[in-house]
């Protein structure tokens, strides 16, 4: 007997254009939430982030983007352990003949090359780092944004109350 597998909710409005000015707060996971991005640590507030050399990596790509994608602005970022949390400002006032890129398309590219700088590094093939999609809020008024902004601002302290936390991986600097 096959086993029926969960039909999976798409996370993305019907209809809303992705390409459109605004704000957007990405969420983007390890594959498998591995922690492979950094390591957050206790001491004096705020809890302080430790990348990983792939955590580095990332957030070279995240920059990355703003030069691959002149409307593109990374305002506000944090890279925990097994997720990124940023605000993507799209802001593209021209109106020539090619298309802006989707949120989408700023998504996929940071981890299409992330992943290819990452395992090329480590002489790894084929290796996958992130999972397939990503999460995303349109960011629709400035109460909302300052909301989002200091969520991810206060994230790594509040870190150990997160389901993939692992005790030993907690240090005190």
């Amino acid at each position: 007997m096959e086993k029926e597998l969960p039909v999976r909710k798409h996370p993305r409005l019907k209809n809303y254009d992705y390409s459109n000015n605004g704000c957007y707060h990405v969420t983007i996971c390890t594959n498998n939430n591995e922690h492979i991005l950094s390591n957050v640590g206790r001491g004096l507030a705020p809890a302080g982030v430790a990348l990983t050399s792939i955590g580095k990596i990332a957030e070279e790509q995240l920059f990355d983007l703003q030069k691959r994608f002149p409307c593109v602005n990374v305002d506000k970022y944090v890279i925990m352990p097994t997720h990124i949390h940023a605000i993507i400002i799209i802001n593209d006032d021209s109106a020539g003949a090619s298309p802006r890129p989707t949120l989408m398309d700023i998504v996929c590219a940071f981890k299409s090359l992330s992943t290819r700088i990452c395992n090329r590094q480590d002489n790894i093939q084929g290796r996958k780092l992130w999972q397939t999609s990503f999460y995303e809020t349109i960011i629709r008024n400035e109460k909302a944004y300052h909301e989002i902004w200091q969520y991810i601002y206060e994230n790594p302290a509040k870190w150990a109350e997160d389901r993939y936390f692992i005790q030993e991986e907690s240090k005190i600097w």
